[in-house]
């Protein structure tokens, strides 16, 4: 069984792939087994049962993330999960981490309930912080759109996905260059099928 919350210390964030449309699934197998789980979603139209209207919809399709420190029964566990694919990583004593920061971003623009559309995955342009409002702290690339309005794009650079929200130009300041994550995907990471890079 694995480690009660309480007692997981020096957890970190992993990354579990996903069978298609398997997320829900295997979030609730893995809750189910006192694991911590985190499927960011966002509200999306869709047509069910002939009517059409807002549900909630992965943020990160495929993908779900794991708090655990993961020792060998406690990985072996998470792969019985029905609908797993696997976790990443080199393997099973190496698995890939997610930042802390990364993963708070994302909560927060879950419970801000704004609006969010999957976006291009950014390694370049200006990254700053959201000063004020529900936001605020939130650190992202900013692609400018016009005067004072630009997108917001969070980025999980090991899923190489990303999310855009709209947001305020003066409501942003420029991250110090000495400050700005240097992200890529590292090279040892499991590969992303092309079949669950489209929402």
């Amino acid at each position: 069984m694995p480690e009660t919350l309480d007692s997981n210390a020096g957890a970190r964030w992993h990354v579990l792939w996903t069978r298609s449309h398997c997320e829900q699934m295997v979030h609730d197998q893995l809750v189910g087994k006192q694991f911590e789980v985190f499927m960011p979603k966002f509200n999306a139209w869709a047509r069910r049962a002939g009517t059409r209207g807002l549900a909630g919809t992965p943020l990160f399709p495929g993908y779900l993330f794991l708090r655990h420190t993961l020792d060998k029964e406690s990985y072996l566990e998470v792969r019985k999960a029905r609908g797993l694919v696997t976790i990443l990583g080199e393997r099973w004593d190496r698995p890939a981490t997610i930042p802390d920061s990364e993963i708070e971003a994302i909560r927060r623009l879950a419970g801000a309930k704004v609006p969010a559309v999957a976006h291009p995955y950014l390694k370049e342009g200006a990254r700053v912080r959201i000063t004020r409002g529900a936001l605020a702290g939130i650190e992202g690339i900013l692609l400018k759109l016009r005067m004072n309005q630009g997108l917001l794009v969070l980025s999980v650079n090991l899923l190489q996905r990303s999310v855009a929200i709209e947001v305020d130009c003066t409501t942003v300041e420029p991250v110090p260059a000495s400050r700005r994550p240097i992200g890529a995907r590292p090279p040892w990471a499991a590969p992303l099928p092309t079949m669950l890079t489209a929402p």
